[in-house]
């Protein structure tokens, strides 16, 4: 048996067995591909798939297990990459950090900065995408690191940690007849036409749910994955804005919008950074965690990757 072998189990499983599909993603030949995992299944004693003529119907139960041993190698095998890499290139090479907009845009930046001062030789990659994207980012191994609110603590293959708390403000143009308010209830809410999230994002769900556990329909008459849309529509009039606090943080002190609070309505958000378990986290990987918060030190996510917990508290 060979790794060739074993990546075409498992890229053929990714590919819903599909073997056409596996065997262009992988730059071979279809014929190919059949027979090495037929060589393997032959020198294995057991049927990884169950076929109907040539074409594969299912995974097998056997097949199931060869799967999640065959995972553990190939995720080895990376590690043994990225471990000679941190000693012979020198903390040069590719950082890739799937992420939403919301922490792209707004959180990230001088965390960014300071890690490219530390390592001026390394490239970095941001993917954006909705939460759950970002977790499936991290189990193709496209990213090393993820960011999200929402869905990275629901995958048993990743580890995830708290990374901080936040809440949601109402944004509105100064002369609104609800700028001056000291606090805004969930019917003042409802009163008025909403430009908020997609529901997939930024702590949307929790808006909705707040909403339903009153009996109230809110008017959201635009959804956006961007608070700067949002921000934008808020100022042609199009309604009152609900985003993240974050998405404020840069408006001067004379803008023309004003921003209230709602975590009292909606309650506070965690945003947790997630990692592939049981991969090898390279220099730069620790020190980026570091910049992002002081939680997270280099004990902590060396601890965290080496337990069977899949995600930690604040």
């Amino acid at each position: 048996m060979n790794l060739q072998q074993f990546r075409f189990v498992a890229e053929a499983a990714r590919r819903n067995l599909n073997l056409t599909e596996t065997a262009k993603a992988l730059h071979t030949s279809q014929p190919g591909v059949s027979k090495a995992i037929l060589e393997l299944e032959e020198e294995l004693g057991v049927d990884i798939f169950s076929r109907h003529g040539k074409r594969l119907r299912r995974i097998t139960e056997p097949g199931q297990a060869v799967l999640k041993a065959i995972d553990v190698i190939l995720r080895e095998v990376a590690n043994l990459r990225r471990i000679g890499e941190e000693f012979s290139r020198q903390d040069s090479g590719r950082f890739s950090i799937a992420t939403t907009h919301t922490q792209a845009r707004y959180v990230l930046p001088p965390a960014l900065a300071k890690l490219r001062q530390q390592f001026p030789k390394l490239q970095l990659s941001l993917h954006q995408g909705n939460p759950r994207q970002v977790a499936q980012m991290l189990i193709d191994e496209m990213a090393t690191v993820g960011l999200a609110t929402e869905s990275l603590d629901e995958f048993e293959e990743l580890v995830s940690l708290p990374w901080y708390s936040w809440q949601h403000v109402a944004v509105m143009p100064r002369e609104h007849p609800l700028a001056d308010c000291k606090a805004i209830s969930l019917e003042q809410l409802a009163e008025w036409p909403l430009v908020s999230y997609d529901p997939a994002f930024t702590g949307r769900s929790r808006i909705d749910r707040a909403f339903a556990a009153r009996h109230l329909q809110p008017q959201v008459v635009l959804e956006a994955i961007d608070a700067d849309v949002i921000k934008t529509y808020v100022r042609m009039g199009l309604g009152i804005g609900l985003v993240a606090e974050m998405a404020v943080s840069d408006e001067p002190a004379n803008s023309d919008l004003v921003w209230l609070p709602l975590g009292q309505l909606f309650g506070s958000n965690l945003a947790r950074i997630a990692f592939k378990r049981g991969v090898y986290l390279r220099n730069h990987v620790l020190a980026f965690a570091e910049l992002l918060s002081d939680r997270l030190s280099e004990p902590l996510l060396r601890k965290a990757l080496g337990v069977g917990s899949a995600n930690y508290e604040l």
